[in-house]
């Protein structure tokens, strides 16, 4: 029988190795897989490569697991907002490698990685330097920047209701990165607040099929207020 529900966060943690890849989906304070990510601090795993749209916010989250010094590096989008002083302190000391990817290629690279796409040409970056000396073509008169596909070991997302087999369907906002995540990962873990009985998810709305979940965690419901912070439900 395939039950992929795993009895609590540090469970479905205990796999993720020192020097890891870890996909983090996000976007603002939509779809932040936050209890995972404390489980992440909580398990001990150093050395990681973190990739996630931003750098972490405040205190909390992704900022917490960098403050621990557990990330040796970050691939992200926007590493620098009013409140990412964790990171911008780490950064300036160099005690952490960033790569700086613009948004829709970061996308586009991790759903390279799940479609087996060994590397594509982009316009984005082009005559920046984001493109650094990665090889440039023209295709139809414009001009393009060669990308490489973002692979993780593992994948920490966060979606709204799944089942045992690991399906998962997501809410608004929050489904952001979280289905590219799952398939470019070795390991997806996804938290949901509710558990879902074999067939009363809708197939045509399950967005995460379960081949690309290893487990599902079920988490408390908590309402997200203006600026990330959460109090109880």
């Amino acid at each position: 029988m395939i039950n992929k529900i795993a009895r609590s966060v540090a469970d479905a943690l205990a796999g993720i190795q020192d020097g890891a890849t870890v996909l983090i989906g996000g976007f603002g304070t939509a779809g932040i897989p936050g209890e995972l990510i404390d489980g992440l601090v909580e398990q001990g795993a150093k050395d990681l490569t973190v990739v996630n749209n931003n750098a972490g916010n405040g205190e909390t989250g992704l900022a917490a697991l960098l403050k621990a010094g557990r990330v040796r590096k970050i691939i992200c989008s926007f590493p620098r907002q009013a409140d990412s002083q964790v990171f911008d302190g780490l950064y300036r000391s160099g005690k952490i490698e960033l790569e700086l990817v613009p948004q829709g290629n970061l996308a586009e690279r991790i759903r390279a990685a799940g479609a087996g796409i060994g590397a594509f040409f982009c316009p984005t970056g082009y005559g920046t330097q984001l493109a650094g000396n990665r090889e440039t073509r023209e295709i139809d008169g414009k001009q393009y920047v060669l990308e490489y596909p973002i692979h993780g070991d593992v994948a920490l997302i966060k979606a709204e209701r799944g089942d045992r087999w690991g399906n998962l369907v997501y809410r608004k906002a929050a489904r952001n990165f979280g289905p590219v995540m799952a398939m470019a990962a070795k390991k997806t873990i996804a938290t949901v607040h509710d558990i879902a009985e074999l067939g009363t998810l809708d197939p045509e709305t399950v967005v995460t099929p379960g081949i690309f979940v290893h487990q599902v965690v079920r988490i408390e419901r908590v309402a997200t207020q203006a600026g990330g912070f959460k109090k109880a439900a």
